[in-house]
């Protein structure tokens, strides 16, 4: 299956839109979503601050600040095909 994670901070909007896009998508095509705060990690505010949200599909980066859906549902559909 595969895994997102999702970088994210308290009070953002972005990041809230972010999460009802994942949660919609995820009701199509199954995967585990990991949500981080990275005001919980100083390194992570350090890398992230000004890009939150942050999405990683495995270990690649594949999109911040806003998510681009039917994109997002490709690199999905791609995925479980090649696993």
């Amino acid at each position: 299956m595969p895994q997102l994670t999702l970088y994210t901070r308290a009070n953002c909007h972005l990041c809230d839109e972010a999460k009802e896009q994942l949660d919609a998508l995820r009701a199509e095509i199954p995967f585990d979503l990991r949500l981080v705060d990275i005001d919980s990690d100083p390194d992570l505010r350090a890398q992230f601050t000004h890009d939150v949200p942050v999405l990683f599909l495995d270990d690649r980066k594949i999109a911040k600040h806003r998510l681009d859906r039917t994109r997002l549902r490709r690199q999905l559909q791609r995925t479980t095909v090649r696993r």
